[in-house]
């Protein structure tokens, strides 16, 4: 079989949204047979990705692969253009393996399950089509798609105020989509032609101020997904109120559409402006690690407790994106799919400790550990993931962006020591506050009470296999981060770069505040 040809994003992208067509007319009551069907869907798709990565992507090539582009609607330029990247290509791949898993953990689905499920097959082509498309209105209609299956599975599988969460969700996503639309429009006619192509626009000669204005309202929009204080709110409240397979695909996917939308429409697209704003980002990611992580101890619901750890460690992310090094840069997208991995493992087993306790309290657990000890054993390796324990993904991920911004010549020194000394101070509070949380959930004198109440049975093995799915990558790229570095190095060299051509112009125009902690120094002798 020829695969040169083959529409290889098309197809992945379509399968799990046609398939999701389907299932209104399965014969089904149980929602047995349902739920086979979308994991075999899911399945299929996850291995036309693996195949799509083996036969068609060359990690030595940072321009895009597997390129596809037909006209959609010619009257208004929209084309259907999808393509891959060495920044989009792990993150097509995570998603397709985070949602394969997410469909197997939504096994104990009984309540609208082909409703459900219908849900989850849609939302996986639209997240794939995110990381994919190439088309900048194409990119907000693929963005807005998959706003809506997160707000039905939010609002009729949620907890007691799922209303509420799935409300302030799509308020706070649609509200910054706004931003995406108006500049995707405002790019796409400005100059002499119009075009919406993401690479044609990368080239275009945009003014500086006019760059300033759409990336400040691209870093909203994208702020809301990653998401960035203050702008975070939205999310202690969804994981609060979702379901264990909702989760994963929130940590798992969801907040790595922020940071991949910020690379790839920030800093690839409007470099000059990223000049300016990289300062910003610096310390709204200190920001985000300090304060989530401060924000985390005070947590006594064990799923806002480990939200507020996701946006700690996506401060990371956008130190990584604003450091103006390779190892930097490198560090940010790595931390993304660790962070993929690893949150998807502890929402999925925060869901499945409140199958057992029915309860989210910590103040009400205590002593689990002695009756469900698979579960003990799983959530404490995954917790040390989360920590950046040596040897595991995360570790890695942190280091590569502290060794990157602290190498980085971008800053003046006095920045640099500042923003690396607060990072270092996030990172020694994410074990105080995990290992508290660990020592509360599992350790200690049983709850009688609850005990009394609840059969603490231990992990079955559906539930095993789903937590070491995951511990597979987060451990395997621990101890060898070439396996996915390799696959996005020459498109990060690359963007590096032209980020750093940016810089010297800039510092030249503004010398007087070159050391300044508002702009980069690059190039001031």
């Amino acid at each position: 079989m020829n695969t040169a040809n083959f529409p290889w994003l098309t197809t992945i992208i379509l399968l799990p949204i046609v398939a999701s067509l389907i299932v209104p007319i399965i014969p089904d009551k149980d929602g047995k047979t349902v739920r086979w069907f979308a994991l075999i869907v899911g399945l299929i798709d996850f291995a036309l990705i693996v195949c799509a990565f083996y036969t068609g992507y060359d990690f030595a090539n940072p321009d895009l692969q597997l390129f596809e582009s037909y006209p959609w609607v010619p009257q208004l330029g929209l084309n259907w253009s999808v393509g891959a990247d060495g920044l989009s290509m792990p993150l097509i791949v995570l998603t397709g393996f985070i949602t394969t898993l997410a469909i197997l953990a939504a096994w104990p689905v009984t309540l609208k399950p082909k409703l459900f499920y219908f849900l989850i097959l849609a939302m996986y082509g639209g997240q794939i089509a995110v990381f994919a498309v190439q088309d900048m209105l194409l990119f907000f209609l693929v963005w807005e798609l998959e706003l809506v299956p997160v707000y039905f599975l939010l609002s009729i599988w949620g907890g007691k105020k799922r209303q509420y969460a799935a409300t302030k969700f799509i308020l706070y996503t649609a509200g910054g989509s706004l931003f995406i639309l108006l500049g995707a429009l405002t790019m796409g006619f400005y100059g002499n032609t119009v075009t919406f192509d993401m690479q044609a626009i990368a080239v275009k000669d945009i003014a500086l101020n006019l760059q300033l204005l759409l990336y400040g309202g691209f870093l909203i929009a994208y702020a809301v997904k990653l998401p960035i204080i203050p702008l975070h709110t939205w999310l202690p409240d969804a994981h609060g109120e979702a379901t264990a397979p909702v989760h994963m695909l929130l940590a798992g996917i969801l907040l790595k559409m922020g940071g991949y939308a910020l690379i790839r429409m920030n800093a690839q697209m409007l470099p000059d402006a990223h000049a300016y704003f990289a300062p910003v980002l610096v310390i709204l990611g200190v920001v985000n690690i300090i304060y989530a992580a401060l924000t985390s101890f005070a947590q006594r619901n064990l799923k806002r407790k480990i939200a507020y750890s996701s946006i700690s460690h996506m401060g990371f992310v956008t130190i990584g994106i604003a450091s103006f090094t390779d190892l930097g840069l490198s560090g940010a997208v790595l931390q993304m799919v660790s962070h993929g991995l690893i949150g998807a493992s502890l929402f999925f087993l925060v869901g499945a400790t409140y199958d057992r306790t029915h309860t989210l309290m910590l103040d009400e657990m205590g002593g689990v550990g002695k009756r469900m000890q698979k579960i003990f054993a799983m959530f404490t390796t995954c917790s040390m993931a989360s920590l950046a324990l040596p040897g595991m993904s995360g570790f890695v991920a942190e280091l590569m962006i502290f060794v990157g911004f602290a190498t980085s010549d971008a800053y003046s020194p006095t920045f640099k020591v500042i923003v690396v000394f607060l990072m270092a101070i996030g990172v020694i509070l994410t074990p105080i506050y995990l290992l508290s949380m660990l020592r509360e959930i599992f350790y200690g004198q049983e709850n009688e009470e609850l005990v009394a109440h609840q059969a603490l049975i231990d992990a079955e093995p559906r539930e095993v296999f789903i937590i070491a799915c995951l511990l597979i990558p987060i451990i395997g790229i621990g101890l060898y981060p070439k396996i996915l570095t390799q696959v996005y190095d020459s498109t990060t060299v690359q963007l590096t770069a032209r980020l750093r051509d940016s810089v010297p112009t800039i510092a030249a125009k503004n010398a007087s505040h070159t050391l300044s902690l508002s702009a980069p120094v690059i190039g001031v002798k």
